[in-house]
């Protein structure tokens, strides 16, 4: 096995035995990125000397006896973490130049962790978007077809892992961006409960549902990474105080006398023939592994498409208020008055797609339609966090499909921003109620990769990632990377 093939936790095993350094396997990505990424164009920016310095450290530090949890493991983030020194874009133009002084929480506490970065994925500026198109730098394409997207918002960090680019990556889920593009693209992403994880320094889209999580190869390295990453931190208000699990320790227990709900209205209409059978199969390996399976109904889940296309518009238009072309990030140049550089910087450094989310948030707030609009999505909001507080008092845990379609040809809906919105019809729901959810594999459908969302209760992670580790050992399903053509690198920026 190659070493860019290991899971983190092979990976750890074989550089505690002596027969794998994390300069090697450093050098190994970096040798994968150089040769594979010019066709997947999963990074912005390559950091290789400063992953060849943490590398190094990391060696050192294992030889004075030092074992942290990802020492010497090299990962990618997406560009919408602040780290010191790295220009940090947010898939913009108006960020593009910014530098920032200092790393997000959850870049902190993984370089505590002994890991290496490798550098900075491509996005969907703000993390607006189900296919990483909307990137203000380029398109990446997904491992598995290189005509097809590799899904959104965080396209850039599942297409890495699934590659093989990265050991791991981190992205951000608003309502489906880390789940979406883990099921199309073949590999376990998860989004924790809403305040697990800091989002201190997590460039902001809509505040209320952000929240950030691991893409892996398997359960167990988003058991591991999720444990580094989580936690309370006092940078951040919403951080939760709860203390965190040793998430890996639990991913052994069996499922029997588990209580596990499959709801009904998540199986769409348009849903694709093949994705559906695949989740239903793996709802028959569930049974089959112990599980006491039900049908239960969330009969407000078809409102949650159109609140949600309130509430995160709405809080988009606020938080983005800030690029004033004043503080950092691009300026117009020859502007000649504070409002003419106002609206030349914002006009020339947003996308379409920012624009108008921005337009339809300050749309609902405005006089007159906040309390038709925002105030009523908030309502419905409120309905949809009581169906899932309805279906855990009958269950432990509810599966369902991820997205209602594999990966979609590039540009396939870019001139329809209602089908790319509905890409994450089923993701949404559970971001509105800020629950775990995680997405793994479980099969392929026209060669392309299906993903089986499995949703807890608040703070549930522990027992999320029990039904899918379950799951991932009973299907057989082993971290796959396609093949994929030599392509020149792109420019790292």
């Amino acid at each position: 096995m190659e070493p860019h093939e290991l899971t983190i936790h092979q990976a750890l095993d074989a550089m505690r035995r002596g027969d794998l350094s994390s300069v090697d396997l450093t050098e190994a990505y970096l040798r994968r990125i150089e040769q594979h990424d010019g066709a997947v164009r999963a990074y912005l920016t390559v950091t290789g000397d400063r992953a060849r310095d943490e590398a190094r450290r990391a060696d050192a530090r294992r030889q004075d006896g030092e074992d942290a949890p990802l020492l010497g493991i090299p990962l990618a983030l997406k560009d919408i973490f602040c780290t010191s020194g790295i220009e940090t874009t947010c898939g913009s133009r108006i960020l593009k130049g910014f530098v920032p002084p200092y790393d997000a929480t959850v870049v902190r506490r993984l370089s505590d962790a002994g890991a290496v970065l490798l550098g900075k994925t491509n996005m969907d500026e703000f993390a607006m978007g189900s296919s990483t198109e909307n990137s203000a730098f380029q398109q990446t394409h997904n491992p598995w077809d290189l005509e097809r997207v590799p899904g959104g918002s965080s396209g850039g960090s599942a297409a890495s892992v699934a590659a093989g680019l990265a050991a791991a990556a981190l992205g951000t889920d608003t309502g489906g961006s880390i789940r979406q593009p883990a099921a199309l693209c073949g590999v376990v992403g998860m989004k924790p409960t809403y305040g697990r994880v800091s989002r201190y320094g997590v460039i902001a889209f809509a505040s209320s549902l952000d929240q950030v999580g691991p893409f892996a190869r398997d359960v167990a390295d988003c058991a591991l990474m999720l444990r580094v990453i989580s936690g309370l931190d006092p940078s951040d208000s919403t951080s939760l105080p709860d203390a965190v699990p040793d998430y890996p320790a639990g991913l052994d227990t069996d499922l029997h006398g588990m209580r596990i709900g499959v709801p009904d209205e998540y199986f769409v209409q348009g849903m694709e023939p093949g994705v559906e059978s695949a989740v239903r199969r793996a709802v028959d390996t569930l049974v089959e592994l112990g599980a006491e399976v039900g049908a239960v109904s969330m009969p407000h889940t078809e409102y949650a498409l159109a609140a949600y296309y309130l509430i995160a518009p709405a809080e988009a238009s606020a938080n983005l208020a800030r690029y004033d072309s004043v503080k950092y990030g691009y300026r117009s140049p020859g502007t000649t008055t504070v409002l003419d550089a106002y609206l030349r910087t914002r006009g020339e450094g947003f996308g379409p797609e920012v624009k108008r989310r921005i337009m339809l948030g300050t749309y609902a707030l405005s006089a007159g339609y906040y309390d038709a609009f925002y105030v009523k999505a908030q309502k419905v909001r409120t309905l949809i966090k009581a169906d899932f507080d309805r279906a855990f008092e009958s269950f432990d845990a509810l599966v369902a499909p991820t997205s209602p379609s594999v990966a979609f040809p590039l540009g396939a809906k870019t001139s329809d921003p209602l089908a790319m919105y509905l890409s994450d019809v089923c993701t949404l729901p559970v971001s509105l109620a800020g629950l775990p959810g995680l997405s793994l594999p479980c099969g392929l459908s026209d060669g392309l990769p299906v993903g089986l969302q499995v949703i807890g209760p608040a703070l549930g992670e522990a027992t999320v990632l029990r039904v899918a580790a379950a799951y991932e050992r009973a299907s057989g399903w082993r971290p796959t990377i396609p093949p994929l053509p030599l392509g020149e690198a792109g420019e790292a920026r």
